[in-house]
Formats: C-alpha cells, structure tokens, sequence
C-alpha cells in the first residue's frame, strides 16, 4: 500500500508538472503569436503611412508640374497673340517673335516633364492643347514670311484664338480634378 501511495505521489507531481509545463509552452506560444500580430499590424500601419506618404509626393509632384505646364501654355498662346497684334500694327516684330521662341521653348520643356508624370486623361487634354498651340505657331510663322503680311490671314488666325484658350481651360479643368481641387469636370460655363 506505502508503494501506491509514493507511485500515487510521484505521479501526481509528475501531471502537474506535465500540466505546468504544458500551460507554459501554450502561454509562451500565446505571446509569441500575439507579438507576431502585433508586429505585423506595426509593419502594415508603416506600409500605410509610405503610400501615404508616396501618394502625397505624387500629388505636390503632379501639382507643381501641373502650375509649370499651364503657366507655360498660357504665356506661349499669349506670346501668340502679342505676336499676331505686332503683325498687324507692323511695329515691334522682332522682340515679339523673340518672345514666342523663348515661350515656346519653356512649354517643350514643360511638356516634355509632363509626359512623365502626368496621368493619361490629363496628358489627352495637355497634348490637344499643345497640337492646337503649335498649329498656331506654324501659321504664325508662315504669315510672318510673306511680306507684306497678309492682314486676312492674321484675323484667320486670330478667330482661332478662342478655340486655342477653350482647349487650355479644358486642359486645367481635368488638371484641378486630377489633383481634387474639383469633385467633377467642369461644364463649359464652368471654366
């Protein structure tokens, strides 16, 4: 009987030890796995924050090429017409066409950073306006080499003129809503 008793001890001592050990390794597994939430949630938070961060960048980005490219548009068309009134008036040519060189050469440049950066839809509407800006320029250029300037041709060109500032208003129109400034596209009353 004194032998079951000890057997009886020594067998209990050894479940719960079995039993402590067991509810240590399953606490020890609980933290381990708890870490590893906590560690992934921290690691999914900071990934949030840099495309955060990344989508901010490419907003600022996006925005200061979007004022480069505008501004650029908006002074080579208005070079355009300076040029077109120093035709007409015959006084002033030269540093009017100088003008519109160093205008044109400044929406190349411009242009040329936005087609890296700028978003398909928007790039459509800069490319419009650009084709529309150049046409100009190439009529501008050839009203210039005939002496004497043909005074119909530059009211030709200068009824397009409407035509030219409707595609730059267009072209900031899906600029400001590319960038939020704007819920939705403007209606033509709008720009």
């Amino acid at each position: 009987m004194a032998v079951v008793g000890v057997v009886g001890t020594l067998g209990a001592s050894l479940l719960t030890q079995s039993r402590a050990d067991r509810n240590k390794r399953m606490e020890m597994e609980s933290a381990a796995e708890q870490r590893r939430e906590e560690r992934d949630h921290a690691e999914a938070l900071l990934e949030a924050e840099r495309a955060r961060n990344r989508a901010e960048e490419s907003i600022a980005l996006r925005r200061t090429c979007y004022i480069t490219l505008n501004t650029a548009a908006r002074q080579y068309l208005t070079a355009q017409v300076d040029f077109m009134h120093a035709l007409r008036n015959g006084t002033g040519i030269e540093a009017a066409l100088e003008q519109l060189e160093a205008r044109r050469t400044t929406l190349r440049e411009s242009y040329a950073e936005a087609q890296m950066i700028v978003p398909l839809q928007v790039m459509a509407g800069a490319g419009a306006a650009s084709r529309r800006l150049n046409a100009g320029y190439g009529r501008l250029k050839q009203i210039a080499a005939s002496t004497p300037y043909n005074q119909e041709d530059v009211n030709t060109f200068e009824a397009g003129v409407e035509q030219s500032w409707a595609l730059l208003s267009e072209m900031r129109q899906q600029m400001r809503f590319d960038l939020g400034v704007d819920t939705e596209p403007a209606s033509d009353t709008d720009l």
